[in-house]
């Protein structure tokens, strides 16, 4: 059931996606290179610390 799946990410985990799209996002804006890689970077370590708090890994 995908509710119990919603129902058992926490904040921490909402917020790193969250901010994993927000990433994402700003590559594909319509602004200058230097900015887009500026948004990504800071979207990017704002996820990798919050689910570092988590204990969460993507990928490897």
């Amino acid at each position: 059931m995908t509710y119990r799946h919603t129902l058992s990410l926490n904040p921490s985990k909402i917020r790193a996606i969250a901010h994993r799209r927000m990433a994402l996002a700003a590559l594909h804006a319509d602004s200058s290179l230097s900015t887009r890689l500026s948004r990504y970077h800071h979207h990017m370590s704002q996820a990798r610390a919050l689910e570092a708090q988590q204990g969460v890994t993507h990928g490897a």
